[in-house]
């Protein structure tokens, strides 16, 4: 560490250390946290889950195959053996938020253990249900929800995902092979800022875009105009590497970039309607 740069206060850290520390930076007053979510990183920390269990924030943490429950009949099991327990009829089709190819269904069960307040959830996939998904969801006694709730909760850890995806295909955050602490600090940095300023623009935009026109059902014919999706963090990042003026861009240049823009995300907001339309024949 010391030939890679690191001070000499800089400690080896576990990823469940760090999602620790960084919980318990957020604790700051006037802030409203009903939640908490996570990967199979934070779903394997007891200590982690501790922490939001002292203080009646629920989670919904993904978690292995492996992970140890008390059924309500006192047996205890892996998670993968809990699914045998899922009857035919115990899986419900949910929709865990929406992504740029429509709603993300899946079907999912939950299962009563000794906990009354630790619930775990099982995912499959419509299309391949061999692989399933493993997590523990706890739900403080001040908290009334369903599983629909709970679903809705694991899904908001795919936003962070997207940024992941946008930031290193837009502004290479992983693009990278230093081996000093300061020299990939600085890059890290640099990347996050110029990510910071394309998610901000890109989230002005999408505040006084039109919406695109959706489906509400797999029957509804098409309008003749769908409209067009607002500028996203890697259409604005193109946009700007090729209409900079340091890159002596005439009018008709900047006219062409700008309508190419406008048809590409017309285009794309066609595109999303089949996609939408198509999820909703899963349901029906």
């Amino acid at each position: 560490m010391r030939r890679a740069g690191f001070d000499s206060g800089h400690a080896f850290a576990t990823k469940g250390q760090i999602a620790r520390e960084q919980a318990g930076a957020s604790w700051t007053p006037g802030w409203s946290r009903a939640w908490a979510t996570g990967d199979e990183v934070c779903g394997r920390s007891s200590e982690l889950r501790e922490v939001f269990e002292a203080r009646g924030i629920g989670y919904v943490f993904a978690v292995g195959c492996a992970f140890q429950l008390t059924t309500s009949g006192q047996v205890k099991m892996r998670a993968d053996q809990a699914l045998g327990l899922v009857e035919a009829l115990g899986w419900n089709r949910r929709s865990c938020g929406n992504g740029s190819k429509g709603r993300r269904l899946y079907d999912w069960a939950w299962i009563a253990i000794a906990s009354p307040h630790h619930q775990p959830l099982i995912r499959r996939k419509i299309s391949d249900p061999t692989e399933p998904a493993y997590y523990i969801a706890f739900t403080p006694a001040h908290y009334v929800c369903s599983l629909t709730d709970l679903i809705k909760v694991a899904g908001t850890r795919w936003a962070i995902e997207d940024d992941f995806q946008d930031a290193k295909q837009s502004v290479g955050l992983d693009q990278t092979q230093v081996r000093g602490y300061r020299v990939w600090m600085r890059h890290t940095a640099l990347a996050l800022a110029a990510y910071a300023l394309l998610a901000i623009a890109s989230a002005l935009a999408k505040a006084t875009h039109p919406a695109p026109v959706l489906p509400d059902d797999s029957d509804q014919p098409p309008p003749t105009d769908v409209g067009m999706i607002a500028l996203t963090v890697p259409e604005i990042q193109r946009l700007l590497r090729l209409i900079l003026p340091a890159r002596a861009n005439t009018e008709p240049d900047v006219r062409f970039h700008l309508s190419w823009s406008e048809w590409r995300r017309r285009h794309q907001a066609r595109a999303r309607r089949h996609h939408y339309r198509r999820r909703y024949t899963l349901t029906a």
